[in-house]
């Protein structure tokens, strides 16, 4: 079980929740558990968010593993030019 934390764009998923748990072992698996608990939310983070796993940030990284009791922070992605 891992820990996530919410930033205020993704409660329109989840109904106003800022942290929650879910069951995950990698980015890809963590992803798909938020489409099936939160509907619309896997792909929003999917397309729009970096994911940081106990403070280390990771983006686009589908198979980067995840171990128990990990503390993840949901970030929107910032795109420059």
């Amino acid at each position: 079980m891992v820990h996530v934390i919410a930033p205020s764009d993704c409660h329109q998923f989840t109904g106003g929740l800022t942290e929650f748990d879910v069951e995950a072992d990698t980015v890809r698996r963590l992803i798909s558990e938020l489409e099936a608990r939160f509907p619309g939310l896997g792909d929003y983070v999917d397309r729009r968010m970096a994911i940081a796993i106990d403070g280390e940030i990771h983006q686009d990284a589908w198979f980067s593993p995840i171990r128990a009791n990990s503390e993840i922070y949901l970030i929107p992605k910032i795109g420059g030019g």
